[in-house]
């Protein structure tokens, strides 16, 4: 099939190059250039070993809850941001 199509010139450039190098046409580099990015979208991923992350236990003393550590961090965050305040004012007066 013939048809026109506008290239970029560094498209150009490196579709003139490829034919060069493997002393094809620039047909024919053109042809393997888009069906090789076609076939390269449109194979399936090659298959790899899923990821598996292997738990460990955390150490927390019972009553602990891992879900509300963030919750516990705020709380030990503003018992120091009071206790600072504190040992300032007394610095003040």
């Amino acid at each position: 099939m013939r048809t026109t199509v506008t290239l970029d010139p560094d498209v150009v450039r490196l579709l003139k190059k490829e034919a060069h190098q493997r002393d094809q046409s620039f047909k024919i580099a053109l042809n393997e250039a888009v069906r090789h990015a076609f076939q390269a979208r449109l194979s399936p991923p090659p298959k790899r070993k899923p990821f598996v992350v292997k738990a460990r236990s955390m150490g927390l003393r019972p009553g602990l809850d891992p879900t509300r550590l963030s919750e516990l961090a705020d709380e030990l965050e503003t018992d120091a941001f009071l206790a600072l305040t504190k040992r300032l004012r007394k610095k003040t007066r």
